[in-house]
């Protein structure tokens, strides 16, 4: 059965509801309302700025876009968001969809945290990163009419304390690869939520880095005395 949600039609294919109910089955309570939310507001998004976009293509971008999370989903040492793209991908090569398509989803939900970029990119990309803005962040929050915004948390409600419960999420998949958060957003979740975290600084790596730049040396051998 078709479902509308604040004017937005969920995307009701098989290889759409193969994704609602992997993720459902998958997922906790907070992090599914979450997903869908964010397929919801992306949309919404889309819809406002008269963007062209696949909706069956944002729908699984924004219900992977989480997964890597999840234990099962989990790498050892790539970024959560990175591991929730890779599953989409493999999730959607098992339906035969191609290339182009694939490295939409997949830079929607690998870009997701990575605020300045997906506002130049297609649509996918960019109303994902969207929808999770508004939903976590509460970006744009009075773009949307009062209308929309109970339309969608009467159906997939925000859990009571949301914005601890997401962060406590965040913390949970990235906590155990601290290295994974170095230049990203999510090394001031572990900044909260770890006491023995300790932040990698990007002039320090410079500073430390293995070249020598004494004055005098040569840009072909590490000989300052070798003259051409």
């Amino acid at each position: 059965m078709t479902t509308t949600i604040a004017g937005i039609r969920i995307p009701d294919s098989a290889m759409a509801r193969a994704a609602t109910e992997l993720v459902r089955d998958t997922e906790p309570d907070l992090l599914y309302n979450h997903s869908r939310r964010v397929f919801l507001f992306g949309a919404l998004t889309g819809e406002r700025r008269q963007l062209a976009y696949d909706a069956e293509l944002l729908y699984i971008g924004a219900m992977f876009h989480d997964m890597g999370l999840i234990d099962a989903y989990s790498s050892t040492t790539e970024r959560f968001e990175v591991d929730g793209a890779n599953a989409a991908r493999d999730f959607l090569k098992g339906y035969g969809i191609g290339e182009h398509d694939i490295e939409q989803v997949w830079d929607s939900i690998a870009l997701h945290t990575t605020p300045g970029i997906t506002q130049h990119k297609k649509p996918v990309v960019a109303l994902v990163t969207a929808g999770v803005e508004m939903d976590v962040l509460g970006l744009a929050y009075d773009d949307f009419t009062e209308s929309q915004r109970k339309q969608v948390i009467t159906v997939h409600p925000r859990e009571v304390n949301f914005k601890e419960g997401i962060i406590d999420a965040f913390a949970h998949g990235t906590i155990k690869k601290p290295e994974t958060t170095f230049g990203n957003v999510k090394a001031d979740v572990l900044a909260l939520k770890d006491p023995t975290y300790k932040r990698l600084n990007f002039c320090s790596l410079i500073l430390g880095s293995s070249w020598n730049d004494s004055a005098g040396s040569c840009a072909h051998c590490s000989d300052p005395a070798h003259n051409h």
